[in-house]
């Protein structure tokens, strides 16, 4: 039952990050979404969700590096996807 519900949360965050409403965060989330939820555990599945309440442009300016996040959203899982477009 857990893998199914961990399963589930996988397909419902990678629907949402191609789904943002703006083409350029719909790209940068989903093509990594694609590539790393798929592996990701219950508690970065959970940090990632979490990054997805923020705004497009601050998402967007995060992960080009246009601007810092705010150190208390530092994550393993943004470092990743910051990473993943750098």
């Amino acid at each position: 039952m857990q893998d199914n519900t961990l399963e589930n949360t996988r397909k419902k965050l990678i629907f949402r990050s191609w789904h943002r409403g703006t083409r350029e965060i719909d790209l940068l989330l989903g093509r990594f979404a694609d590539a790393h939820l798929p592996g990701f555990d219950a508690g970065e599945l959970q940090q990632y969700e979490d990054l997805l309440v923020n705004s497009d442009p601050d998402l967007y300016n995060w992960i080009t590096g246009k601007e810092t996040p705010p150190a208390n959203l530092g994550s393993d899982v943004l470092q990743k996807l910051i990473n993943f477009h750098s």
